[in-house]
């Protein structure tokens, strides 16, 4: 069953996260991606992360469809133009990669190559619009397409960012171009979630909440500095510091949101960031079942 029709079955869905190599040597993302497989209905392929320079989304995705995991084509606007973003559309389908997640990107400043030029042709919302033109057989300038693809395309969600009113509108112009399910960033504010999930609702898209695994508090310091759109309250800071196991605290943090997670959205995405073969033991904790 892929994500759109696990989504659709109504099953809360589970997706994981990987990272391409800084390199052209696949092999240690591929065998991390089949250990998911098991466990997950789809992974994530980041598209250069924070603007650092490694293999191609496409390239990782493209890998993994040769190893049987269906994976999440990430797709940002900072590195290319129109003509480059549908082009890629066009060439993932024909790969095989059916999901895709359209992000605007973070800046180049945050990266390797701070000397880039940055692209931002399209944001977010247009690279939806220009996904579901593909969809429909024609481009951006209204030129038929021969053969045309039927691309998943989703977005992301910061449900807690602020200012709220900004962050709705965003959402509601992502939804209008033609999302139909979201990845949010990392959740720690379950009230801020049931804000987000009142307008998610009234639209009828799904959510799969945003789950940071958390293995100290020196990392949390790090995601409240440079990561926007994430809060880790103080309290969840004081708990990771206050421990000798920061490592098993933050695996009863990530329980505890799975556990929650599962009675308001559509499933939860799991970014863990090394720490794989931890999955199944907070699904399972969470009371989440897998087939």
């Amino acid at each position: 069953m892929g994500l759109a029709e696990a989504l659709s079955s109504g099953r809360f869905v589970v997706t994981g996260e990987l990272t391409p190599p800084k390199g052209v040597d696949t092999g240690e993302m591929v065998v991390k991606a089949k250990d998911l497989a098991a466990i997950v209905d789809a992974v994530n392929v980041t598209d250069n992360p924070s603007a650092r320079m490694q293999m191609s989304s496409l390239g990782g995705s493209a890998a993994l469809v040769g190893a049987g995991v269906e994976p999440v084509f990430q797709l940002t606007c900072r590195d290319r133009n129109r003509i480059a973003l549908q082009s890629e559309l066009l060439t993932a389908w024909s790969l095989g990669i059916k999901n895709v997640l359209c992000l605007t990107g973070d800046h180049v400043m945050f990266g390797d190559h701070p000397q880039a030029a940055s692209v931002f042709d399209l944001d977010a919302v247009q690279l939806l619009e220009a996904a579901r033109g593909l969809n429909e057989g024609i481009d951006m300038n209204g030129n038929e397409l021969k053969g045309s693809p039927a691309l998943f395309a989703g977005a992301a969600a910061a449900p807690e960012a602020e200012p709220w009113e900004a962050q709705r509108i965003k959402f509601e112009k992502k939804i209008h171009a033609g999302a139909t399910w979201f990845q949010t960033q990392a959740i720690f504010d379950f009230e801020k979630l049931d804000r987000f999930m009142t307008v998610a609702a009234r639209h009828n898209v799904k959510v799969i909440a945003g789950l940071i695994l958390l293995k100290s508090a020196r990392m949390v310091e790090f995601l409240n500095a440079y990561v926007p759109g994430i809060h880790v309250p103080q309290q969840i800071v004081e708990r990771l510091a206050g421990s000798d196991k920061p490592m098993e605290v933050g695996m009863e943090i990530a329980v505890e949101q799975v556990s929650r997670f599962k009675d308001t959205c559509d499933g939860v995405h799991m970014m863990v960031m090394g720490a794989e073969a931890r999955v199944p033991e907070i699904l399972e904790r969470a009371g989440v079942k897998r087939d």
